[in-house]
């Protein structure tokens, strides 16, 4: 009689409702862009972080989406002309005054 292994979706807080656990790689790879744009509290940073630092395919797809990211914002940079920043400053301000 062979021992079957632990279930990964045990009875949640309803009887017989399965709750979903979640790998530390799934959490990670879940936070990755809100980690990169500094959207996280410090302590849930830190628990990322620490993951990063234990886990090689999580630290090399976080790099990969970093220096992705780094990328873009240097190479995809549209100069506006001066007179189109005048109208939408003049719009947003018009749109603050109270009718």
């Amino acid at each position: 009689m062979s021992e079957q292994p632990p279930s990964r979706t045990p009875e949640g807080p309803e009887r017989g409702s399965p709750r979903r656990l979640v790998d530390p790689c799934q959490e990670a790879i879940g936070t990755l862009y809100t980690f990169l744009d500094g959207e996280l509290t410090a302590d849930r940073r830190l628990q990322i972080q620490h993951h990063l630092d234990e886990c090689a395919p999580c630290f090399q797809a976080f790099g990969f989406e970093a220096e992705l990211k780094a990328l873009i914002a240097r190479k995809c940079r549209d100069d506006v002309p001066e007179s189109l920043r005048r109208r939408v400053a003049e719009a947003l301000r018009a749109e603050d005054v109270p009718s």
